[in-house]
């Protein structure tokens, strides 16, 4: 992961998980979120339209940081990246998809939730990782816990975390950034409700950047 996107991700503090079951709300979603001050986004490969709909997301809003998530394989890593995905994240650490992705020369962050994958990550050269799933794994102070003895390695907790909670998350040191669905929640995409989305996003803007 190089240290230019890490900073990107640091910046935003809040990185959408993005579930789209139909191509045609990719760009819509997009758009509300680059007008709303969070132009990144973790499009996960949980449905068919993952590719098509990062495809249309980089064509029609090239300056967002745009990564996949949920990718389980190498076959998925090839569609996101030729998708225009710039980073690929997944649920937990396969070595045979960090060592596919460090071949392809795309960035990834695995999932871990324990020391001994930590220690594995470690070995495979990667210090940014995700921490999942961050509250049914033992939330906050799970993360204090894990991030003690290994001082290189910084985290990204995703799973859990909403309004009540984000912000003391990212008061733990080397938490760079959280993933969260709640601003963009399946059942309003699937609405188009964009305008409420558009409220949630500028609200979690506010949040994260006090």
């Amino acid at each position: 992961m190089s240290q230019a996107l890490i900073e990107q991700l640091k910046a935003f503090k809040v990185i959408p998980v993005i579930q789209i079951n139909h191509v045609e709300q990719a760009v819509p979603l997009a758009k509300v979120l680059v007008e709303n001050g969070l132009p990144v986004a973790e499009v996960t490969f949980r449905t068919d339209a993952a590719a098509d709909a990062i495809r249309a997301m980089r064509e029609a809003y090239p300056q967002m940081c745009i990564g996949a998530g949920t990718v389980l394989n190498a076959a998925q890593v090839d569609k996101a990246k030729d998708a225009g995905a710039e980073f690929i994240v997944a649920p937990g650490l396969n070595p045979n998809t960090v060592r596919y992705c460090q071949q392809q020369g795309i960035p990834f962050v695995p999932g871990i939730n324990n020391p001994s994958q930590i220690e594995q990550a470690l070995e495979l050269g990667l210090t940014f990782l995700k921490f999942f799933p961050a509250e049914a794994s033992g939330g906050i102070n799970m993360v204090k816990s894990l991030l003690a003895p290994y001082v290189d390695v910084s985290i990204m907790p995703t799973g859990g975390i909403g309004k009540a909670n984000i912000r003391d998350y990212l008061a733990v040191d080397r938490v760079l950034c959280c993933g969260g669905t709640w601003m963009v929640a399946p059942k309003l995409i699937e609405a188009g409700d964009w305008d409420e989305i558009g409220r949630l996003v500028r609200e979690a803007v506010a949040l994260v950047q006090d």
